[in-house]
């Protein structure tokens, strides 16, 4: 089965930090873009931080020096470290694949802008 599963998330002191991970399973081929997205309540669902396959990250202003994206193409898995966090990073935090070409029942099948379920990350004291 198809899927994209985000972890790491947690409750953390501001200050802290923590790692994501996701995970990208069920016959995967190949992976292109991968991005970390956030969604805090009351907001909309915004961009963190994104890689291409090659490597090439982009951030958003609000996590440039403290966020690093990456990925273990082999493991068909994206990181997101996150240090020196803020209370205003609170948010559920989803894993985006922009394609992905992957095989099921013998057939090579793409699927576009496929996200995971999200994992929650608190900052707080």
């Amino acid at each position: 089965q198809l899927q994209l599963v985000e972890s790491g998330g947690g409750l953390v002191q501001p200050g802290g930090s923590l790692r994501l991970s996701c995970a990208a399973s069920g016959s995967i081929v190949s992976i292109n873009g991968m991005g970390w997205y956030r969604q805090a309540p009351g907001k909309q669902r915004e961009l963190v931080a994104s890689i291409t396959s090659g490597g090439s990250t982009n951030y958003a202003d609000s996590v440039k020096g403290r966020f690093t994206i990456s990925r273990d193409n082999a493991k068909k898995t994206v990181y997101l470290q996150m240090n020196s966090l803020k209370t205003e990073d609170t948010a559920t935090y989803y894993c985006n694949a922009a394609s992905l070409s992957y095989y099921r029942g013998g057939v090579l099948r793409y699927e576009y802008d496929y996200w995971g379920q999200g994992t929650q990350v608190t900052v707080s004291s």
